[in-house]
């Protein structure tokens, strides 16, 4: 796809919203990208190997029927999310820098000024995380093979394939707001 740059300086990787439950398909409904968990624990593997940082981000759903409610089950992190990550960020909206804590004034804090994101929904928490981190001035990659949504409906009824969504979100950000890559270009640096 992409190549990662080989000059990489301690870039965090942010893992999103990698909860249990995603896995309630009842729930959410078809998803794409089977490979989207065990990519992300490649990239976890690496990280660890570099001693770089990681960031674990959490949803809390205020909606009490949601799998991500704080009270349910679903809210744990997938057995996938091992170790502890030299950040846990809770949030309730889609965006990674609307948590606590601090995300931007802790990455700014650690002199980091390069981000990589990966996890779960593509187009939602993971797009809206990556176009905050280009408009604030991060160099930010985005791992689209390390992310998944699902089918969502359109505001005309017509049921849009997730694999669509993700190809849509591949396009508005590359260039622009990220550049999109796979896990294979981070292991070929």
């Amino acid at each position: 796809m992409n190549s990662v740059p080989t000059d990489l300086d301690r870039p965090a990787l942010i893992v999103i919203d990698v909860q249990s439950g995603f896995d309630d398909s009842e729930f959410w409904g078809p998803r794409d990208n089977p490979l989207c968990e065990s990519n992300i624990a490649v990239l976890l593997r690496l990280w660890r190997s570099k001693a770089w940082p990681i960031v674990f981000v959490r949803h809390d759903s205020e909606n009490p029927q949601s799998p991500l409610s704080p009270t349910g089950a679903g809210h744990s992190f997938k057995k996938i999310l091992d170790g502890t990550p030299d950040l846990l960020i809770s949030k309730r909206v889609n965006s990674s820098f609307y948590g606590t804590p601090d995300l931007d004034a802790w990455l700014r804090g650690e002199g980091i000024d390069q981000v990589v994101i990966c996890g779960i929904t593509t187009n939602h928490c993971c797009e809206t995380t990556a176009r905050m981190a280009g408009n604030l001035g991060y160099d930010t990659f985005f791992v689209i093979d390390a992310t998944h949504t699902f089918d969502r409906m359109g505001p005309d009824g017509t049921t849009v394939p997730a694999a669509t969504l993700s190809t849509i979100t591949a396009t508005n950000l590359h260039g622009e707001f990220a550049t999109v890559v796979t896990t294979e270009d981070f292991l070929t640096d």
